[in-house]
């Protein structure tokens, strides 16, 4: 059970040190958009060289671990397919726990499920919309396993539907409502299984992606890892997944989590550790001394005076500032559930 009222760790050591594994999120920490984040393939390239397993975990179903690493490559960052764990790996790994080897499994969704599957030792088919069949043709699909490809359209979801509700067992990749485009939010798989959902009358018997256990599972099966540390930049996802499976996690603010949201994050999305860029998997994190309501952190002073935040004394790192805001708003709401915290005051900090 994830408690209530979380707190930052003090991690006593570099979290490079400390942990034996990063279970890396992609978007958001690694890169954005088609650029890497400033100084993350050096920053990677020196974990490794500390002895740090980096493990690149992704929701995303639609491409194969090859892809991924090649597409990682590409950025400067060196990269295997096993250095790759999707969540149609992990979707396929719970498929193949609940049905006999070779079974026949109806995929919605693109070739990383289909080459997860695969190595699995099941048998995908699709339903091909240019011949109104499956293929390859032959018996009925016993299973259904849905991730996101932007190939899907009206005549899979349909056969999906129809196949969900004759089906033994039916696997989501994730459920995330929208994936990011250039051009903004855009429908992702959570809102096609919704589609199937509605149609079929019943919901996923397991969903394999972030924040459910089954990709975390995976990484740990892959790497071996018996310390892991989940990195992201997402509460709902990265966070409240780690927090599940209790394990320990950095929050990074170069994705879609601001300042802001972070110190308002509930206690089952709170991180363990939280820091502007990825620089901090290198730091020693400590945490503030709080005296009379203010918290104290690296030349930092913050507290929250009649509903409001307020910085009174700046220091010299960044993240101390960080990690002095959060801690500090954390603690205040845990004591006023109730109440509007205002942050005007943290605007635009830490600067991008």
């Amino acid at each position: 059970m994830v408690e209530n009222n979380r707190r930052l760790r003090a991690s006593g050591g570099p979290l490079v040190s400390t942990y034996d594994c990063a279970m890396l999120d992609l978007d958001g920490v690694v890169y954005v958009g088609p650029e890497p984040v400033p100084g993350v393939p050096e920053l990677l390239e020196k974990a490794r060289q500390r002895h740090l397993t980096l493990a690149f975990v992704t929701n995303n179903a639609s491409r194969t671990p090859e892809q991924v690493a090649e597409h990682l490559r590409q950025l400067n960052i060196a990269a295997d397919a096993s250095d790759v764990v999707t969540s149609a790996q992990a979707a396929a790994r719970v498929a193949a726990d609940r049905l006999p080897p070779g079974a026949r499994v109806l995929v919605i969704g693109g070739d990383g499920l289909v080459a997860a599957l695969r190595e699995r030792g099941l048998e995908p088919v699709r339903w091909e919309p240019t011949t109104s069949r499956l293929e390859p043709s032959g018996a009925t699909p016993i299973a259904v396993v849905q991730g996101f490809h932007p190939s899907v359209g009206w005549e899979q979801l349909a056969y999906g539907a129809h196949a969900v509700r004759a089906s033994e067992l039916w696997v989501a990749s994730n459920l995330d409502l929208t994936i990011p485009t250039a051009r903004g939010a855009a429908p992702g798989n959570g809102t096609l299984v919704n589609a199937v959902a509605a149609a079929a009358g019943r919901r996923p018997d397991v969903v394999a992606g972030k924040p459910f256990r089954p990709l975390f599972d995976e990484t740990v099966r892959r790497t071996g890892s018996a310390k892991p540390l989940v990195v992201g930049d997402r509460l709902d996802t990265d966070m409240e997944g780690a927090a599940r499976c209790g394990a320990h996690s950095l929050l990074v603010l170069t994705g879609v989590t601001d300042l802001r949201a972070a110190v308002l994050a509930k206690g089952g999305q709170r991180p363990d550790y939280v820091s502007a860029t990825l620089t901090g998997l290198m730091a020693t994190h400590e945490v503030p001394e709080y005296v009379e309501g203010r918290a104290m952190l690296g030349g930092w002073v913050t507290e929250v005076r009649d509903d409001e935040m307020i910085i009174h004394r700046h220091g010299d790192d960044t993240d101390d500032g960080v990690r002095a805001v959060v801690s500090v708003g954390w603690r205040w709401l845990d004591d006023h559930p109730e109440a509007q915290l205002r942050l005007d005051s943290i605007q635009g900090f830490p600067a991008a």
